[in-house]
């Protein structure tokens, strides 16, 4: 698992030092609610660069994953991480 926008072996450390709002006041500041979801939902096959770059813009990135990572989010980016990478993370954390 690698992510454009983190050292290698960030990841897994980022989520594990993740401290994140109680309630979902996070995703009114965060940059996708002012750009749009096609860019975070692509088409299968369609690249998700432009959705890893407004994440990695992004204040409430580390909310976002674990929102991801604790509603079982299967599709879209995520926090920075597309479908398979949150996979690979999940798996990591078992």
């Amino acid at each position: 698992m690698s992510e454009r926008f983190s050292p290698r072996g960030t990841l897994l450390a980022m989520y594990s030092q993740t401290i994140t709002p109680s309630d979902l006041a996070w995703q009114e500041q965060a940059l996708c609610a002012q750009t749009g979801a096609d860019f975070f939902f692509p088409e299968p096959g369609s690249s998700v660069r432009d959705a890893k770059r407004i994440c990695g813009m992004c204040a409430m990135r580390p909310a976002c994953l674990d929102y991801a990572l604790s509603n079982d989010e299967r599709f879209g980016v995520w926090g920075g991480l597309s479908e398979k990478e949150r996979l690979g993370l999940r798996r990591a954390l078992e």
